[in-house]
């Protein structure tokens, strides 16, 4: 049994890109938990994606030995958190099984939003509050102003904010002191009942599921019968130990200790973040606090290019969903496009996500429908259904009213750009509770808005009219009631399902003239002249037409009466009626790209 009072547990909470996953990498070089020649940038991300973008997607635990200047090795348990709100669940389960946090503040960009949101997030769990301010090798940093925004924004003391370059290691030395004597050991329960948090979990292909969990009561050893105390399920412990980069086993995992579990559990979602860990045979009398289920908020299907491809997909998705729980999935089917999945994110940048690695770790070539949230809608009779595909979308003639969800956006910018970025919210249906001056410099814009809005290109336009400086957090608050439409597109008076979305009406002739323009520049021309249109109901709302290829019929009339050249045309004229009644447009896969890659939007 390791003493307690040798544990420091603690995590590293920032904004996105203010350099978590650098700093990181000094603790374990400094540690020397590997070897030297073993060492990379973002040691503790372990995917492509997350080196190429820098960011963090799958937190990450390390547990470090550090002999300190009062001449004992302390143990200190790092837990790496993701930096983007559609991870913020996992955060607050990372920030609830440690006793401090270091809060990071970049000296070139200052307090953001999300470093206001992670920091009462800590708060809430009375963690002890580090601030740090990184990155302070740069040419364009700013500590004094860093130090202000610290005392001014977040309420700590800027004179206990520790200096510090996650590119040089400048000042880690005592950073490594002052978690030693500021972060507080791990307070031991008095019972000897077995509680202990899942804070996060990974697939092994040999072991199955790997548990991340912190132990708050009692001891987990190999052959004890744990249970899951949300699913009631139970397994026998066939492994324990520590995290050391590599998987570092030991006898037990006692009290204020944070490590692994193997258990034989063979998926991911069996597993469920935030749970607790307990004996099967002399359980805890209550879970601890803060469980819930994650739920998915953006919806999109998942198609494969090639229709003969849909088994390779299949598997790519099984695959991805042994290491990604909170991916949700079901077969689905298009007219257009075949059979494919319903999917199910935390949002956008989970979709992203999943998108590159089944493109690059699965070799997967894949359609994407345009995402989209879901809606809960009563019916005439009185019953609640909820709606994320708009081939599920019921009658209008049932439906009583519809409701979607909405968030609640923090922006902060600079002052220059507030009129642009209010102006931007508002046409994305956004309603102000607060503008709140931080600084003379700097403003904090709350919003109410609907999610729906968010998914397009809100980002991007957010940070276009703010330059870059603008930083963006939100949380969903619930379901408003809205006017919501089922957008049609038909091609020559035929729907394609693949193409349709749920809009918000008023909204809807915008989104149909958008789909309409793009199609008409991808859809290749016929001999017949081809109408591409946006409809809502029964309601034509936007058009495009393809003009057909003609061949010149005149082309042998060298001179005569008028009726001979008139009597061609018209031959032609019939000819064409007729193919058009006949004719069928195939739709290439270019068109369903065009219209919903995102990347190929106009107004970007």
């Amino acid at each position: 049994m390791r003493d307690p009072a040798l544990i420091r547990n603690f995590c590293i909470i920032a904004h996105i890109d203010h350099g978590k996953s650098t700093l990181a990498d000094r603790f374990i070089e400094k540690a020397r938990v590997i070897d030297s020649r073993k060492m990379q940038n973002q040691m503790l991300d372990n995917m492509d994606i997350e080196r190429e973008r820098g960011i963090t997607i799958k937190s990450q635990a390390v547990a470090l030995d550090y002999t300190a200047k009062d001449g004992k090795t302390y143990t200190l348990n790092l837990v790496d958190t993701p930096g983007h709100v559609d991870f913020s669940y996992e955060v607050s389960r990372a920030i609830s099984s440690c006793e401090g946090a270091i809060l990071l503040v970049d000296a070139t960009q200052g307090v953001e939003a999300q470093t206001l949101s992670n920091m009462y997030m800590a708060l809430e769990h009375d963690l002890e509050i580090i601030p740090v301010i990184n990155k302070i090798d740069m040419p364009s940093a700013d500590i004094p102003e860093a130090k202000r925004q610290i005392e001014h924004d977040l309420g700590l003391d800027p004179d206990g904010a520790l200096e510090v370059s996650g590119r040089y290691g400048t000042g880690v030395d005592e950073l490594f002191e002052a978690i030693v004597a500021r972060v507080p050991p791990p307070v031991e329960k008095v019972t000897d009942t077995l509680q202990a948090l899942i804070f996060d979990s990974h697939y092994d292909p040999y072991k199955g599921v790997i548990v991340h969990v912190r132990v708050f009561g009692g001891t987990l050893k190999i052959g004890q019968r744990i249970k899951l105390m949300s699913s009631g399920a139970e397994y026998t412990i066939e492994e324990t130990g520590q995290f050391r980069i590599i998987l570092n086993k030991t006898d037990d995992l006692s009290a204020g200790e944070v490590g692994y579990i193997e258990a034989g559990i063979k998926t991911v979602s069996d597993v469920r973040v935030g749970d607790t860990v307990t004996d099967a045979e002399r359980p805890c009398a209550s879970a601890l606090p803060g469980f819930r289920e994650v739920k998915p908020v953006v919806f999109s299907s998942i198609y494969p290019m090639d229709a003969a491809e849909y088994d390779e997909l299949k598997e790519g998705i099984e695959k991805l969903k042994l290491n990604d729980a909170s991916l949700v999935y079901e077969k689905d089917n298009s007219l257009a496009l075949g059979f494919g999945f319903r999917c199910g994110f935390l949002g956008l940048l989970h979709l992203e996500v999943v998108q590159e690695r089944l493109e690059r770790e699965y070799d997967q070539s894949i359609i994407m429908t345009a995402p989209s949230v879901r809606y809960r809608l009563t019916l005439d009779t009185g019953e609640t259904v909820f709606v994320d595909n708009p081939s599920e979308y019921p009658n209008p003639s049932r439906i009583e009213s519809a409701e979607e969800p909405y968030i609640k956006a923090q922006i902060i910018t600079p002052l220059a750009y507030i009129g642009n970025l209010n102006t931007l919210c508002f046409d994305k249906r956004g309603s102000i509770v607060s503008q709140t001056h931080l600084d003379e410099k700097r403003v904090e814009l709350v919003f109410e808005m609907p999610l729906a809005e968010v998914l397009f290109d809100f980002y991007d336009k957010l940070k276009s009219t703010s330059r870059g400086y603008a930083s963006f957090d939100y949380e969903v608050i619930g379901y408003r009631p809205t006017k919501l439409a089922k957008l049609d597109i038909l091609i020559n008076d035929k729907p394609v399902d693949a193409l349709s979305q749920l809009v918000y009406e008023p909204s809807g002739y915008e989104r149909a003239r958008k789909v309409c323009e793009r199609l008409q520049g991808a859809i290749s021309r016929q001999q017949f002249k081809i109408a591409i249109q946006g409809a809502i109901g029964s309601r034509v709302i936007a058009r495009e037409t393809i003009n057909p290829v003609r061949k010149d019929v005149l082309a042998k009339c060298y001179g005569g009466d008028i009726s001979r050249k008139r009597k061609l045309l018209e031959k032609q004229k019939e000819g064409k009626k007729r193919m058009k009644m006949v004719g069928d447009v195939e739709l290439p896969q270019e068109a369903f790209l065009a219209v919903l890659r995102e990347n190929e939007d106009k107004e970007r």
